[in-house]
């Protein structure tokens, strides 16, 4: 296959919802569709025992949520997916951000019952800002929930989004029958007893046939007349140009975990999704059709093997093609490195690759070369953009529970925070770490983390902070910069790239240190130029 081929034939995308509206159930049918598992483990489903392919943490496993963004690939007809996985609970929301610079595309499940929800809004909004292409997929259409056309209103209201169905339910709950394919003009027939086989599909080139009448009863079938009438007159006609440009969002439904309505969103997928899209860094536009590799660092996970003192780095391929030990220039070092064993993840499975395409993720093992958002290359100097520290919310101090480990507590904390579990600060006047997050659910998993990775223990202290403010001036020499590092000495911190970082208790706090300091600017993410 050329080169240009294998670009074509990859779609890679993320998956993003609020908790529970069945982001996870949803991956784990299309890997399904796609052959890469045999049996779904269903999320809730206590009398399976397997639990979900993409959640492999323990804590995952404990809570029933998706705590690390897993990458999961499967070939369907000719083309080759990449799911990455993100995690929908909002405290790992920094982790989603990332994810989402790393994505061609992304697929919106939203829970019937419940509609949009916060989690979903602060998501949809980063992907609006970056023009990311969408495809809704309303989820859980057996059980009772809102009026199709009433959610899709919802969807335009508070997503901001411009959306035309492409297929569309026959009843809800109890009443569910089944799911009209307007994309394809077929009629799915809904049984409710195949959970885990794939349903009968029924083809419909007329909705007024008598046909339809007989498969889903005449109320029904006129019901769904109408409804069809009214989507012609109101909703726009499905143009992929707008979806691709992110101006127009399809939507469609189903019930993933009766494996409902997943396959038509999957065929609708591979033939509108976009293959990989050129990048911006700092320094140009990449395009994914060049010839020289370029790709960036959006995530790194320590230990993906307890027993081995393992990081990988998860890179994204933006152009040329990624080579087995073939000497890449890390940008930031400046140093050229190898790597003998990149890995791809297929499922659960992770196998080393000779070379790798755009839109793929490649796992390298790392060190402590990496840090989030290193770029590697042939030899251009590039640095790819759009992956910020955003301020955390909650702040403690760690103390260290367990005096014999220190080295390593302090080793534990260095690989989370490189990993971008959370942001660790250091105090200028008393060399105190302080441990930002954007959720308390996080302290949880760094401890966790510590006994189990690292043995190590630690304790938290709760600390008065309510913004995380990067520091620029444009003249360090100056009286009024001195007077502001002395009366603020206290609350002065270093992030880990040793950036000066001010730790301000109060909205009225910050709104007057801008005041009285005013060429100080005060920054909320650490990416400002």
């Amino acid at each position: 296959m050329s080169f240009l081929e294998e670009i074509q034939r990859r779609r890679t995308f993320g998956i993003i919802s609020h908790p529970d509206a069945g982001k996870t159930t949803l991956t784990e049918k299309l890997l399904l569709f796609g052959g890469a598992i045999q049996e779904a483990g269903a999320v809730k489903n206590n009398k399976i025992k397997k639990t979900a392919t993409s959640d492999f943490m323990e804590i995952e496993r404990q809570r029933g949520i998706s705590v690390a963004t897993s990458v999961l690939a499967f070939n369907y007809k000719d083309k080759k997916i990449n799911i990455l996985d993100t995690p929908g609970h909002r405290d790992f929301a920094e982790d989603t951000y990332r994810t989402l610079t790393a994505v061609d595309s992304v697929i919106v499940v939203i829970d019937v019952a419940k509609g949009v929800e916060p989690q979903t809004e602060k998501l949809v909004e980063v992907c609006r800002i970056r023009n990311i292409p969408m495809i809704v997929f309303i989820n859980k259409l057996d059980r009772e929930g809102k009026d199709a056309f009433d959610l899709m209103d919802e969807v335009e209201q508070k997503l901001g989004l411009r959306v035309t169905p492409m297929s569309f339910p026959i009843g809800m709950g109890y009443d569910f029958k089944g799911i009209y394919n307007i994309w394809e003009q077929k009629l799915n027939l809904f049984s409710g007893d195949k959970k885990t086989s794939i349903s009968e599909i029924i083809e419909f080139k007329d909705v007024s046939s008598s046909e339809l009448n007989k498969a889903v009863g005449e109320k029904a079938a006129n019901t769904l007349r109408e409804e069809l009438e009214l989507i012609d007159e109101v909703y726009p006609d499905f143009s992929r140009e707008e979806y691709l440009k992110g101006q127009l969002q399809p939507v469609f439904f189903g019930s993933a975990l009766n494996n409902f309505g997943v396959k038509e969103l999957l065929e609708a997928f591979i033939e509108i999704a976009p293959s990989p899209q050129p990048k911006k860094s700092e320094e140009r536009l990449v395009d994914s059709k060049e010839d020289n590799m370029t790709g960036f660092v959006f995530k790194i996970h320590a230990n993906m093997d307890p027993k081995h003192r393992d990081r990988l780095a998860f890179v994204k391929i933006v152009s040329g093609v990624f080579r087995r030990n073939f000497p890449y220039l890390h940008v930031r070092h400046g140093k050229n490195l190898k790597f003998s064993s990149p890995n791809a993840f297929f499922a659960e499975k992770k196998e080393i690759v000779e070379e790798s395409f755009p839109g793929d993720i490649v796992g390298l093992h790392d060190t402590g070369n990496f840090k989030i958002g290193d770029t590697l290359t042939e030899g251009e100097i590039l640095n790819f953009k759009g992956i910020p520290n955003f301020s955390p919310e909650h702040f403690r101090y760690v103390n260290n529970a367990d005096p014999m480990k220190s080295k390593q507590l302090f080793k534990g904390l260095e690989q989370l925070m490189d990993e971008g579990v959370a942001q660790l600060f250091t105090l200028d006047f008393n060399g105190r770490k302080v441990i930002g997050t954007v959720g308390a659910l996080q302290y949880e998993v760094i401890q966790y983390r510590l006994e189990h990775e690292y043995g190590a223990k630690c304790t938290y202290e709760n600390l008065q902070v309510h913004k995380a403010c990067w520091v620029e001036t444009a003249n360090t020499k100056s009286e009024e910069f001195k007077e502001f590092l002395r009366v603020k000495h206290r609350y002065l911190a270093k992030d880990k790239q040793g950036k000066l970082v001010f730790l301000a208790d109060s909205e009225f706090t910050i709104q007057m240190t801008q005041s009285k300091y005013p060429s100080i600017k005060l920054h909320f993410t650490s990416e400002f130029k």
